[in-house]
């Protein structure tokens, strides 16, 4: 199927359409209009794909060097809009853009939506502040094969246009919430049969000798960039766990630990599964 656009009178930065979306990059008007907006190819692929995307627009070079993105769009009934560069750049909100766009439907999900079924590996981002970190957590945790992501208390919007880049199509793949009541978020974990383990620096579980404790059904809580998860909710995690560090560096990154506790936790349980087979 062949998606004949038409780019001679391809929409400007003043068409209506085109302004609208831009504001989507507000979270206000992210609310108001029950949509958001993605940019770049991996994103745009996983919202056509999942059946997110309810318009794409995208400019003439753009529509060649994507043209398969362009052809499954048209496949799954989507709206495809032909644009100009300098709509494409009103568009964007970096510097050099790729030129294919898609406005999508919400794809949050409610924290006990997202904890259905038999949860194994849940990653929970508490007061995560960082677009580039949260969008990172969200790949890593799809990578992984974690069965949620779940962002408690006041944490950036997953849904924003730099969190969803970051994440590389990866919030298309699997359930992500954001819950502002972190013990809340906490209570319903448990409720799921999941032990909860907190990143500490000073933990008493070495991560390196914690084969047996990861074997277990877990939600990770990894703290702020700034100032970590705090005693209050450390207290009231299971276990505190800590990365030995063996080189000189003081610490590792939010991104970087959490990949690291998300790997082992993921290897561990592969391993049990298949010697259990």
């Amino acid at each position: 199927m062949t998606v004949d656009l038409d780019f001679e009178n391809a929409f400007t930065e003043r068409t209506p359409r085109i302004v609208k979306a831009a504001k989507l990059h507000r979270a206000p008007e992210r609310r108001k209009a029950k949509s958001f907006i993605v940019e770049g190819e991996n994103s745009v692929e996983a919202a056509v794909a999942t059946g997110a995307a309810q318009d794409v627009f995208v400019t003439e070079k753009a529509a060649e060097r994507f043209e398969p993105i362009v052809r499954m769009a048209g496949h799954m009934n989507v709206y495809v809009h032909p644009i100009t560069e300098r709509a494409a750049k009103h568009l964007s909100d970096t510097n050099a853009t790729p030129g294919i766009f898609a406005v999508c439907e919400p794809v949050l999900w409610s924290t006990g939506k997202a904890l259905g079924g038999r949860p194994n590996l849940v990653s929970v981002p508490v007061l995560t502040n960082d677009p580039g970190n949260a969008g990172t957590l969200i790949r890593v945790s799809d990578a992984m094969g974690a069965d949620a992501v779940i962002f408690a208390g006041e944490t950036v919007d997953p849904l924003s246009s730099k969190v969803v880049r970051s994440s590389a199509g990866s919030i298309f793949h699997l359930p992500v919430a954001r819950d502002t009541n972190i013990k809340d978020v906490l209570g319903q974990l448990r409720a799921k049969g999941l032990q909860i383990l907190a990143t500490a620096a000073d933990g008493e579980v070495n991560l390196d000798e914690a084969e047996e404790l990861l074997a277990k059904p877990t939600a990770w809580l990894f703290g702020n960039e700034a100032h970590g998860l705090g005693e209050e909710l450390l207290a009231l995690a299971d276990h505190r766990v800590r990365i030995p560090i063996r080189g000189r560096a003081e610490s590792l990154n939010l991104a970087t630990a959490a990949s690291i506790c998300l790997y082992e936790s993921a290897k561990v349980q592969v391993t049990r599964i298949a010697d259990a087979r």
